[in-house]
């Protein structure tokens, strides 16, 4: 099986131009692509999870990854999928965020020995003449075209700034850079993307003739993975400090069941035909595939040994085996305590299984508490710090949400 047809066969390709070229590149190691990161944050999330599989899988067949990071972009805001404004970011924060990016990228990508490249657009877009970059690429696009596009449609009714409706121009600007500075002839991006890609391509096209090179492809189910990286609790988190490797195992290993064979397909790097066997199990092996499917994640992004601890963890919990010395623990404040006590919801609060007290209550009149393996049906419970000495007490939110909770 080739390169392009594996990316086909697990799920990864949606719309694409020239696609008997995009196929020989891809499948002779002559593509070097591009993918674009906003650093809106200081950590990258599971919603980029496919998007550094992909990159990590062009790789190992010998294509040129460059991960291209928005610093310029970021200072205005991309519209796409998008209700509101975003907010403004400071150079340093921007810097800051570009800095964590590579350090989590490399666990997926190679960066050595210009393998692949980590580029940001800030480098030619801070410092663009307004009249000329107009003249020269505005004058290229048309306004009635750019409206037909959903990313801009979305928010007309809301109101779209004239900031952010320039988004199309500089994201189309970054291959045109891209290309004629390092022979950049590909771009992967969402779905939410596919008008500001084919903005790029047409550009390219229009500023260097027919023959130029370019082409675009998006992922299958992209803004769905970026919905991924969400939960009813924040972001699930690639950096340990945000989401520990035992929270992350978890997050996997409680995916829904219609989901698992789709992720091990996408995310995975699980031979097709083991994956095509798994999809054969019988109902009663639906959390054998879980299991499979966070360990090998885990082990991706923060290593075996952590995988590992992650997985004898779980096993603690709900297997009724192994050391529960990995479960995740939490350690109570001296500010916790009243007059040497704590109440059942600031131990819900503190221990981060809610966000609030108001939260905390519900949960323990819906009889979804538990402390020591004893359902907790008072809110108004009170415990002594004492009780929280030593090796700590486990405490749960539902049957997927806990944490050891020691003074």
């Amino acid at each position: 099986m080739t390169v392009f047809d594996e990316l086909k066969a697990r799920g990864l390709l949606a719309q694409l131009t020239d696609e008997e070229e995009i196929r020989d590149l891809v499948n002779n190691g002559k593509a070097t692509f591009y993918i674009g990161f906003d650093p809106t944050a200081d950590s990258l999330h599971v919603g980029h999870f496919m998007a550094l599989c992909l990159m990590k899988r062009l790789q190992q067949a010998g294509n040129k990854p460059i991960a291209l990071i928005g610093g310029g972009t970021a200072m205005i805001g991309d519209p796409s999928g998008r209700s509101d404004m975003r907010s403004m970011m400071t150079k340093e924060t921007i810097q800051h965020n570009c800095d964590c990016f590579k350090k989590q990228m490399s666990r997926f990508i190679d960066f050595s020995d210009g393998k692949a490249m980590m580029v940001n657009n800030a480098d030619w877009l801070m410092d663009l003449n307004y009249i000329e970059f107009i003249r020269d690429i505005g004058s290229q696009f048309s306004v009635n075209k750019m409206l037909t596009a959903e990313c801009y449609k979305q928010r007309l009714e809301k109101g779209l700034s004239f900031l952010e409706f320039n988004y199309m121009l500089m994201q189309s600007y970054d291959f045109l850079m891209l290309y004629q500075k390092y022979g950049c002839n590909m771009e992967f991006g969402g779905d939410d993307q596919w008008s500001n890609m084919l903005g790029g391509t047409e550009l390219i096209r229009k500023k260097l003739g027919k023959d130029a090179y370019a082409m675009t492809i998006t992922l299958l189910l992209n803004s769905e993975g970026k919905k991924m990286g969400k939960t009813q609790k924040g972001a699930v988190w690639l950096d340990p400090e945000k989401t520990s490797p035992f929270e992350f195992y978890q997050y996997w290993r409680n995916v829904a069941d219609a989901d698992v064979e789709k992720c091990l397909r996408m995310l995975t790097f699980l031979p097709l035909e083991q994956i095509d066997e798994m999809s054969k199990w019988e109902d009663g092996r639906i959390n054998e595939a879980k299991e499979i499917l966070a360990y090998e994640l885990t082990a991706l992004v923060h290593g075996d040994e952590e995988a590992k601890k992650a997985q004898a963890g779980a096993k603690a919990l709900f297997a009724g085996g192994g050391d529960d010395a990995n479960v995740p623990t939490v350690t109570l404040k001296e500010e916790d305590f009243k007059d040497g006590k704590i109440d059942i919801l600031q131990v819900l609060v503190a221990a981060g299984l809610v966000p609030s007290r108001s939260e905390a209550r519900r949960a323990v009149q819906q009889g979804g508490v538990t402390l020591r393996d004893e359902k907790v049906t008072d809110f108004t419970a009170s415990y002594d710090k004492s009780e929280f000495e030593g090796d700590g007490v486990m405490v749960r939110k539902g049957k997927k949400s806990f944490k050891k909770v020691k003074a």
